[in-house]
């Protein structure tokens, strides 16, 4: 049976209903070591301290996506380390949502690696843009927020009564836990977007990825959510990556910035990144023509 099967199989089982696509968006699992292209996983390949303690992180070095032999991003280096908080900045069509993309494996790199150190995939909890969502499946608010447990029920296994109230928790604390029982067809854009920040809590991963979690969102919401990200980085100790595109945003709540224009242009401290000066380098950027040559180099 097709994996895409298997999983509406399982999922209509199990009164869980939910489209093929989402489906595989926020609850695939592969075998280690995962693989795509040249992007690999090694839960024990992180590096060691003199204590003992794992140091857990995502590398990835010389990275090219392309699509038709365009280039997207390229040859992009960097590293996002444990409790970090990093905004990934830059102008439209940068690249920003390809990088985060090829980081989880959703696509193929031309040349390059990504290296999840000392992670296994339960370890990362991924956001994708609400427009990569099938909102017309019959589910309720509470059954997506516990999709969070994926890694740690599967589909045969049934809650236990303290993970049905870490659902409840996290919807509470995005402020969803009065609408458990809607169906999310029913909710606004950004009610659908606190419940899927619930699902990616309830997961309780240490890395946390989003890709453009604010866009079409209402102001009162992204303010609480930026709030939620920032307690998860300050008290929780969890590593952020969001792709964003609004500068105040990222001034006022990302200490780090990595800034790119389908090349990396700068990353660091946000006030040192975000000057006049990069900023300017990174607009002209993406006037440049990059050669076809490039995506197999």
């Amino acid at each position: 049976m097709e994996k895409a099967h298997v999983i509406e199989y399982h999922a209509a089982r199990y009164n869980i209903t939910f489209s093929t696509h989402y489906a595989l968006l926020v609850t695939s699992r592969r075998r280690q070591p995962f693989a795509f292209g040249r992007i690999a996983h090694r839960p024990d390949a992180g590096r060691v301290c003199l204590d003992g303690r794992r140091i857990m992180s995502i590398v990835f070095d010389n990275l090219t996506v392309s699509y038709r032999r365009h280039p997207a991003v390229h040859h992009i280096c960097g590293e996002f380390a444990p409790g970090s908080m990093w905004a990934v900045f830059g102008p439209n069509g940068a690249g920003k949502s390809t990088l985060l993309k090829a980081i989880m494996g959703l696509l193929k790199t031309s040349t390059g690696s990504v290296q999840w150190q000392g992670l296994a995939r339960r370890d990362i909890a991924y956001l994708p843009q609400q427009s990569d969502i099938d909102r017309s499946q019959p589910i309720s608010v509470y059954e997506l927020a516990a999709m969070g447990l994926w890694y740690e029920i599967g589909f045969f296994g049934g809650t236990k009564p303290a993970q049905r109230e870490r659902v409840y928790a996290a919807l509470e604390r995005v402020g969803m836990a009065d609408f458990a029982r809607r169906s999310i067809g029913q909710l606004s854009n950004g009610q659908f977007q606190r419940v899927l920040f619930a699902r990616m809590l309830v997961q309780d991963a240490k890395f946390l990825l989003l890709d453009e979690p604010f866009n079409a969102v209402d102001a009162r919401t992204t303010y609480e959510l930026l709030e939620v990200l920032r307690q998860c980085h300050q008290n929780e100790g969890r590593a952020v990556i969001a792709v964003l595109h609004d500068y105040e945003q990222v001034r006022a709540y990302f200490p780090h910035t990595f800034l790119i224009a389908r090349e990396k242009i700068a990353s660091g401290a946000t006030a040192e990144v975000l000057t006049e000066g990069y900023l300017k380098q990174a607009a002209e950027a993406m006037h440049r023509t990059e050669p076809r040559e490039w995506c197999a180099a």
